[in-house]
């Protein structure tokens, strides 16, 4: 790399911004009709609840699907593996009784171990990131 970065051939964008007048203002400022407002604010809830358009989350989704499809299958994880597991869980606290507590609380202790101290330590982190 030379001294000016890689990215010194790249075309500048300064001069590219323009003020708008008040007859550009006056051009694009329709009334807007109370009907396509009504859509647009369900559109805006539609969006914010996926947290972008419909189409682009449907293709986000399709493509992490299709990873993490392939990484289970290489790992030779089926989904009703997963499930099959998920449901001897259950049966197994259920045949449990009593002690399904006793182990479910030993569940929460072991995941607490690793997940507290990791909550606190990214806490600490966002805080310092802030005063800065």
């Amino acid at each position: 790399m030379n001294e000016r970065g890689p990215f010194a051939n790249w075309p500048r964008l300064e001069g590219a911004v323009r003020e708008i007048s008040v007859d550009d203002a006056q051009r694009f400022s329709k009334p807007i009709d109370m009907e396509s407002q009504t859509m647009a604010s369900k559109n805006n809830a539609l969006e914010n609840f996926l947290g972008g358009a419909p189409m682009n989350v449907l293709a986000r989704l399709f493509f992490i699907s299709l990873v993490v499809g392939a990484l289970m299958m290489w790992l030779e994880l089926r989904p009703i593996d997963i499930l099959n597991g998920v449901q001897a869980f259950f049966d197994r606290i259920a045949q449990l009784g009593f002690g399904a507590v006793r182990e479910l609380g030993s569940y929460i202790m072991a995941g607490a171990i690793v997940v507290v101290p990791v909550w606190f330590v990214l806490r600490l982190i966002s805080v310092a990131g802030m005063r800065r």
